[in-house]
């Protein structure tokens, strides 16, 4: 999995794509099939912004977040990727 950290008008810190990193991992307790991710945080004045797109075998889902604290962003957006994850997962496996 190869997981791509940029940021627009912020400074991307060892501790920040750490941090995206650890959670990004986490998808991958429910589909072994990711392979590409691509994360892009955003600061717009008070607006924190951290959105994703994730390519999977089949799919490519987006997902992003937009609140006053970077991290809760990121959890926020990394809960929005699992859920859709999961259900993409029960989508391909109810073919009977």
């Amino acid at each position: 999995m190869q997981v791509s950290v940029t940021g627009h008008h912020v400074e991307v810190t060892e501790s920040l794509k750490n941090h995206v990193e650890e959670k990004i991992a986490k998808l991958k307790r429910h589909f072994d099939n990711v392979t590409d991710v691509h994360v892009i945080l955003t600061v717009e004045k008070l607006e924190q912004k951290a959105e994703a797109t994730v390519q999977i075998s089949g799919a490519k889902l987006f997902a992003d977040d937009v609140q006053e604290d970077m991290y809760q962003a990121i959890d926020n957006m990394v809960d929005k990727l699992d859920r859709q994850i999961i259900k993409h997962k029960e989508k391909t496996g109810s073919h009977r």
